[in-house]
C-alpha cells in the first residue's frame, strides 16, 4: 500500500510533467495545406532577395569611400539586423512547409524568440537614430561634424543593439519560464512572443506589464523622435529659398521615411497591444494576421535595400561601382 507520502511525490511529479513541455509544433498555413508550396517558393525567393540586397548594401557601405558616413553606418546595420532577423526564422520556416517537419525544440523556440525580439527592438531604436541624424544635418548641418563625430554615431549603434538584445532577454526569460501544461500547438509560422504566451495556463499579467513598458520604450519613444524630428525637418525644408535644396533636403529624407512608414505600421498592428483577454483568447490566428506577420518578417527587411537602392543616388552609384568596377564619376 502507497504511503501519503509516495502520492504526493507522484502528484508532484504529474504537475511538473504538465509544466514542462520539451518540445512546440508551429501549424504555420497546415490547414492550407495547398498552398504551402506555393508560399515555400515565394518566401525562398524573398529570402534571397534579402540576403543578396542587404549583402550588397553593407558591402557598399564598407568599401566604398562615399558611403563613409554616420547616415550610411546606420544603414548598414539595419541590413545587418535585418539579415540576422530572417536567418532566424525563415529556413526552419521554409524546412517545415516542405518537409511537414513542424517541431521545434524547447531551446530552439527560446533562440528563435530572443533574436526575433531583439532584432525588432533594435530595429526601432535604429530607426530612431536614423531620423535624429538626418534632423541634425538638416537642421543644424554647420554643426553635424561636430554632433555626429564617429565616436557618437558608434556609440549610439551599440546602445541600440545592446538595449535590444537586453530587452529580449527579459522577454524572452519570462516567456519561457511559464507553464504550459501540455499545450504545445503554435499556431503561428515562428516561435512568436505573443503566440507563445497563449499557450500558458498560468497568470500572465507580469509578461503583460513588461511587454507594455517594453512597447513604451522600444515602440513609442522611438516613434516620438522620429515624429518631432521630421517636424522640424518639414519646418526647416519649407524655410529654405531654393528650391534644389529643398528637394535635396526631401530626397535625403525619403527612403527613411517609407522605411519607417512600412515598419510601423506592421509591427504597431503585431506588437502594440497585448490585451490579456486576447492572450487568454481562444487560440486561433486567422490565417490574415499570419500573413500579417509574416509581411513584417520577411517583406519588409526585402524591401529595406530596395527602397534606399531606388531612393538613393548615392546608393545607386556604389552598387554600380561595385557591380562594374568602375570609378564613380
Amino acid at each position: 500500500m502507497r504511503s501519503s507520502f509516495d502520492i504526493l511525490k507522484a502528484e508532484d511529479m504529474d504537475k511538473i510533467n504538465q509544466t514542462f513541455v520539451p518540445e512546440f509544433l508551429l501549424l504555420g498555413l497546415s490547414e492550407y495545406p495547398k498552398t504551402e508550396i506555393v508560399y515555400f517558393v515565394v518566401i525562398l525567393s524573398m529570402y534571397l532577395v534579402i540576403l543578396v540586397g542587404n549583402g550588397v548594401l553593407i558591402t557598399a557601405s564598407i568599401f566604398d569611400s562615399h558611403l563613409h558616413s554616420p547616415m550610411y553606418f546606420f544603414l548598414g546595420n539595419l541590413s545587418f539586423l535585418d539579415m540576422c532577423y530572417t536567418s532566424s526564422s525563415v529556413p526552419s520556416t521554409l524546412v517545415s512547409l516542405i518537409s511537414k517537419k513542424r517541431n521545434i525544440s524547447f531551446s530552439g523556440c527560446a533562440v528563435q524568440m530572443f533574436f526575433g525580439f531583439a532584432m525588432g527592438s533594435t530595429e526601432c531604436l535604429l530607426l530612431g537614430m536614423m531620423a535624429f541624424d538626418r534632423y541634425v544635418a538638416i537642421c543644424n548641418p554647420l554643426r553635424y561634424p561636430v554632433i555626429m563625430s564617429k565616436v557618437v554615431y558608434i556609440l549610439m549603434a551599440s546602445v541600440s543593439w545592446l538595449s535590444g538584445g537586453i530587452n529580449s532577454i527579459v522577454q524572452t526569460s519570462l516567456a519561457m519560464r511559464l507553464p504550459f501544461c501540455e499545450n504545445n500547438i503554435i499556431n503561428h509560422f515562428t516561435c512568436e512572443i505573443l503566440a507563445v504566451l497563449k499557450l500558458a495556463c498560468t497568470d500572465i499579467s507580469l509578461n503583460i506589464i513588461t511587454m507594455m513598458v517594453s512597447n513604451m520604450a522600444f515602440l513609442v519613444l522611438p516613434l516620438l523622435v522620429i515624429f518631432f524630428s521630421y517636424m522640424f525637418i518639414l519646418y526647416t525644408i519649407l524655410r529654405m529659398n531654393s528650391a534644389r535644396g529643398r528637394h535635396k533636403a526631401f530626397s535625403t529624407c525619403s527612403a527613411h521615411l517609407t522605411v519607417v512608414i512600412i515598419f510601423y505600421g506592421t509591427i504597431f498592428f503585431m506588437y502594440a497591444k497585448p490585451k490579456s483577454q486576447e492572450l487568454h483568447g481562444e487560440n486561433k490566428l486567422q490565417a490574415s494576421d499570419k500573413l500579417i506577420s509574416l509581411f513584417y518578417g520577411v517583406v519588409t527587411p526585402m524591401l529595406n535595400p530596395i527602397i534606399y537602392s531606388l531612393r538613393n543616388k548615392d546608393v545607386k552609384a556604389a552598387v554600380k561601382y561595385l557591380l562594374n568596377k568602375k570609378p564613380i564619376q
